[in-house]
């Protein structure tokens, strides 16, 4: 595996006409994939209406089934989770690992652009409070110098307020215009590593297998026990330096204020995975996560890619020839459900927010071109992995719109001759009580996403209680608007080499 393939994000940053070639037919198939499924739908609809019907039938009772089995991956979690929210991890942490785990250092990663100070020292403050000493934490607040004076007032604010609290507190400046990054979250902190590696790591000369890098967004308030419980398990680990460590999103920081459809978005990410934290075998790094500083030192991070959060993963995976894995740490960190000044803003920012998470299908070709060019990694795990990156981001664009429109479509297309058969009249009452059944899941849902609120705010009274669940009737109409849409957007714009740059999501509280 040359070091140049695995740097390569785009087909055109490739030379060679060939290998381009290959990089780009990469690119297409996610949405090939997608807009050949819809294609199919409408014309097999008309053309062919009662093999539609057979497959109908066949996709929901699949559906089905796969709804009872991540329902119950995602009940073993949020057992394993609350289980782990009562644990004294410092005490344990202490008990179990008395010799070596006071030699751990933390490096935490807050890159920020445009964030307002109530922000960036509310997740200071959730540092503070974390039960771990902190002469072992740094804190790297990583500013963009796009984000002008201002930004750089806000962080000497922080700074001068924290900086006595933590072992040390660094600001970091990441230039803007440098050729060949992708302005966004992964440059600012591929610079802020190198930067806390330079003034801090060397000089002080931490043993690289001594610290653990949190790479946080700057909403993140991590649960008082994080560190602790992220300390355990890479003492515990079995292969502590070839593993990053996956907390649980909730999205709980604003989550009284937001509208329903935030909510359900969001609570739909924590339970999603919650659900992969249970399926170790696909489990990838997401949004806040760790990872040990060897991982930096050996690959760095990801500065030419949107989706830095799960590429570092892979990038890590193929460097080190499959030997690589995600351990999840079932423990909470907090974060911000979307919400801006107005509903308006708040429906067009999570369209944005979706549609960037979506692009992470930018990580097919990736991880294709490298399947293709590395001739050492087992085909069976390159078959696996494969099949499991497709078949998620297909089910992301079209599975909703199959589930809710494909029962009708041969209705409406599959002329005179179908609406003749028994099962023209049998098709909407089987697939209503299929989908009827399949509602248990979002029962379940919404009772967990209940019990994982924070408490409610004086200035709410019982009925916001109470929509907090009858928000959940709205999720057929998020997972369409807010999943299948932005995800077509995404893989179409890749599949027809329209770059998607790194859209931050604005941060808005009610204060």
């Amino acid at each position: 595996m040359s070091e140049n393939s695995l740097e390569i994000t785009k087909s055109f940053q490739i030379h060679n006409p060939k290998d381009r070639k290959i990089f780009r037919f990469f690119e297409i198939i996610p949405g090939l994939l997608s807009w050949l499924t819809l294609f199919l739908a409408f014309w097999l609809s008309k053309t062919m209406p009662i093999l539609v019907i057979f497959f109908i039938i066949a996709f929901d009772i699949i559906w089905l089934l796969r709804i009872f089995y991540l329902s119950l991956c995602q009940i073993a979690s949020f057992k394993k989770l609350k289980k782990n929210l009562k644990i004294n991890w410092l005490e344990k942490l202490q008990k179990d690992y008395t010799d070596s785990w006071s030699d751990i250092y933390h490096i935490i990663t807050l890159p920020t652009y445009k964030e307002g100070s109530e922000i960036i020292d509310s997740s200071c403050r959730a540092l503070e409070n974390c039960i771990y000493p902190k002469d072992k934490m740094i804190v790297v607040l990583a500013i963009e110098e796009r984000g002008g004076e201002e930004a750089k007032k806000i962080a000497k604010q922080i700074q001068d307020k924290y900086e006595k609290i933590f072992f040390r507190f660094l600001i970091t400046v990441h230039p803007k215009d440098i050729e060949g990054e992708v302005a966004g979250k992964g440059s600012n902190v591929s610079w802020a590593l190198k930067k806390v590696k330079e003034i801090i790591v060397v000089p002080l000369k931490i043993p690289y297998q001594n610290i653990i890098v949190s790479n946080f967004d700057i909403d993140t308030k991590p649960y008082p026990n994080y560190f602790s419980v992220l300390t355990w398990n890479y003492l515990k680990a079995e292969f502590p330096l070839r593993s990053s460590y996956q907390p649980i999103p909730v999205y709980n920081n604003n989550i009284w204020d937001a509208p329903a459809f935030s909510r359900i978005i969001a609570s739909s990410s924590t339970f999603w995975q919650m659900m992969q934290q249970e399926r170790q075998e696909q489990l990838v790094t997401y949004s806040s996560h760790s990872f040990p500083f060897t991982v930096f030192a050996d690959i760095g991070y990801p500065s030419k890619i949107v989706s830095d959060d799960s590429n570092v993963f892979w990038k890590a995976y193929l460097f080190y020839q499959g030997d690589y894995r995600v351990v999840p740490l079932y423990y909470p960190v907090s974060m911000d459900t979307v919400m801006a000044k107005n509903l308006w803003l708040t429906i067009v920012n999570q369209y944005k927010q979706q549609r960037r998470w979506a692009w992470g299908s930018e990580n097919i070709p990736y991880l294709f071109y490298n399947f293709f060019k590395d001739k050492k990694l087992a085909v069976k795990e390159k078959i696996r992995h494969s099949l499991v990156m497709i078949e998620g981001f297909w089910s992301w664009s079209v599975s909703a719109l199959l589930i809710f429109f494909l029962g009708w479509l041969p209705i409406f297309l599959g002329g005179e001759k179908f609406h003749n058969s028994l099962l023209f009249y049998s098709i909407p009452r089987l697939t209503s009580n299929l989908m009827t059944i399949s509602m248990f899941g979002m029962v379940i849902s919404a009772g967990m996403s209940f019990l994982l609120l924070p408490p409610r705010p004086a200035n709410y009274g019982r009925i916001r209680s109470l929509s907090m669940i009858l928000q959940w009737l709205l999720l057929p109409i998020t997972l369409i608007l807010f999943g299948s849409f932005p995800a077509i957007d995404a893989q179409t714009r890749l599949m027809l080499g329209k770059e998607l740059g790194f859209w931050p999501t604005a941060k808005s509280r009610k204060l």
